[in-house]
């Protein structure tokens, strides 16, 4: 099997756990994204087609241990989220390793709106609240993983947010982001 193709299945098996952990998750209020779970599988695609594969396979066997312990690591992020439940993760290394990913992601999706305000209008706090609550659902190896992922971008000058929207729209037949662009404002 190519790299990509296991590439590929790893994330195949990682939404089919994440989407039926989302469609089990009580919130406080009801969600309609939760109806939707071909969008719900595009976006979490999205979200981890710019992972290495060692980061994937390491957070597919937390999600699969979680399975096993009875967790419902999405249950946990909305919780986070919310406030209903204190920080996950206390280790002052992992806190840091957070705090590093946290602050380059955010970075990157600031970048990427202000490059393309036709595709994300804005990148508010909501993103890092949101990415900062799921990390905190991952085992301390899959966060070192993709710590690694994301310094080995930054050090090729690329953008996780550029990226994941690139495979995004190039999955749903677009040939570039200016081509989305142009497309969106010609429906104007």
């Amino acid at each position: 099997m190519e790299q990509q193709d296991r590439r590929n299945d790893l994330i195949e098996k990682i939404v089919t756990i994440e989407l039926k952990m989302f469609q089990n998750v009580r919130s406080r209020g009801y969600a309609a994204c939760q109806d939707l779970p071909e969008t719900f599988r595009i976006m979490r695609w999205m979200a981890h087609s710019v992972l290495s594969e060692d980061t994937l396979a390491s957070y597919l066997e937390d999600l699969e241990q979680a399975v096993r312990d009875g967790r419902n690591l999405m249950t946990e992020k909305y919780a986070r989220m919310e406030g209903l439940i204190p920080p996950i993760k206390e280790d002052p290394e992992i806190v840091g390793i957070l705090d590093e990913i946290v602050r380059t992601e955010e970075s990157w999706m600031q970048e990427f709106s202000r490059r393309y305000p036709g595709i994300v209008k804005s990148c508010s706090s909501g993103f890092a609240d949101y990415l900062r609550a799921e990390l905190e659902t991952y085992s301390d190896r899959t966060l070192r993983l993709y710590l690694l992922d994301v310094r080995k971008t930054v050090q090729e000058g690329g953008s996780h947010a550029l990226k994941s929207y690139e495979n995004l729209f190039g999955k749903l037949g677009y040939a570039s982001l200016d081509d989305v662009c142009r497309r969106a404002r010609l429906q104007d």
